[in-house]
Formats: structure tokens, C-alpha cells, sequence
């Protein structure tokens, strides 16, 4: 069986070839900074955790196991989520004081059309949700934990995971609209 280009990669950065973490870092970089993103939105938070998280990706590859196509980049995001939740629990308020916030029940509409807004402003629009609600959402969304793992990682009841959740889609819902109606606004 022939290696892919993932196995060769970890092959080489396991004997500490420089030019395999230069290469490990130019090619997943980007991506990893775009996981961050969507947890920080404060761009040097962003550096520094993915700094962290590379370090940390150089000290442990020893502990990588290769389970086939995907599989390094799946540990890699692993280590990025959790930097980032490690960061904004060590410099934000208090776990408590982010998931008892109360906002007011937001409408459950139909779902929202994405097809007419980019994917940078959708982004802008997660990075914009209070810190709770922004952890438990991409949690959900992208790294699809279920609403029992999200508590485990957060410290919060698993209900609270759910009403986080769904809390975070309804803001998204009024932020899509809002966004609609001044695009709608700026043609007419």
C-alpha cells in the first residue's frame, strides 16, 4: 500500500526534519488560523493560540496516530478547538457568567437562505456572537459534538448546551435578516 502525502508528512516531522514543520506549517496554517477565527475574534488571540497550538502539535506527534485519509488534519483541529477553548477560559469572564446571560427568546423561523451571502460575512456574524453562544455553535456546527460533549468540555448542564444553541441560531436568524434587509435597501 502506498503512502499518502499525510503519512509521509508525519513520517518526517517524527524525525524532527525542519523542513517538515516548515512545510506542516505552509500548507495547514491557514486553515488551523480559520478554525481559531471562529472562536476568537480578536485576531492576535488568534495568533497566540495557534502559536500554542502548533507548539503543542511539534511536542506531542509522538502521540499522533495515523487511522487513514484525514486523519492528521482532524488532530490538528482537535488541537486548535481546544487551545481556543483553553484561551477564552483562562481571559474571558467567568464560565458562569458567560452561559447565565439571558437574552430574550429569539423567534424559531424557517431557516434562513444562505446562498446570497458570502461565507466571510456568515463568519463575521458567528465571530460577533456572545462568547457562550459562539463556543456551543461551533461546537455543534463544525466540530459536531453533541450536546453531552459540549457540556463535558464546558463545564455547563447539557440542557444549557442546547438553549445555548439554539439561542446562537436564533441570533444568526436576525442578523441574516438584518443583513438581507439593508442589502435589500441599498437596490432599491
Amino acid at each position: 500500500m502506498e503512502e499518502n502525502y499525510e503519512q509521509i508528512l508525519v513520517r518526517r516531522l517524527l524525525t524532527k526534519e525542519e523542513a517538515a514543520w516548515k512545510e506542516f506549517f505552509g500548507t495547514y496554517s491557514g486553515n488551523l488560523a480559520g478554525v481559531c477565527a471562529r472562536y476568537l475574534p480578536a485576531k492576535d488571540d488568534v495568533n497566540d493560540v495557534l502559536q500554542n497550538s502548533f507548539i503543542k502539535m511539534f511536542r506531542s506527534i509522538e502521540t499522533f496516530e495515523y487511522r487513514g485519509s484525514g486523519s492528521l488534519k482532524a488532530w490538528m483541529i482537535r488541537i486548535v478547538v481546544n487551545e481556543a477553548l483553553k484561551h477564552i477560559k483562562q481571559h474571558s469572564v467567568p464560565a458562569a457568567d458567560i452561559y447565565l446571560t439571558e437574552f430574550p427568546d429569539i423567534p424559531n423561523d424557517e431557516e434562513p437562505d444562505l446562498e446570497e451571502i458570502p461565507q466571510t460575512v456568515i463568519m463575521k456574524m458567528i465571530r460577533s456572537l456572545p462568547d457562550g453562544y459562539r463556543m456551543v455553535f461551533n461546537l455543534f456546527v463544525f466540530e459536531k459534538k453533541s450536546h453531552k460533549e459540549i457540556a463535558g468540555l464546558l463545564g455547563i448542564a447539557e440542557n444549557s448546551s442546547a438553549s445555548q444553541f439554539h439561542r446562537a441560531k436564533g441570533l444568526l436568524v436576525q442578523k441574516i435578516k438584518e443583513y438581507k434587509m439593508s442589502k435589500k435597501a441599498q437596490y432599491e
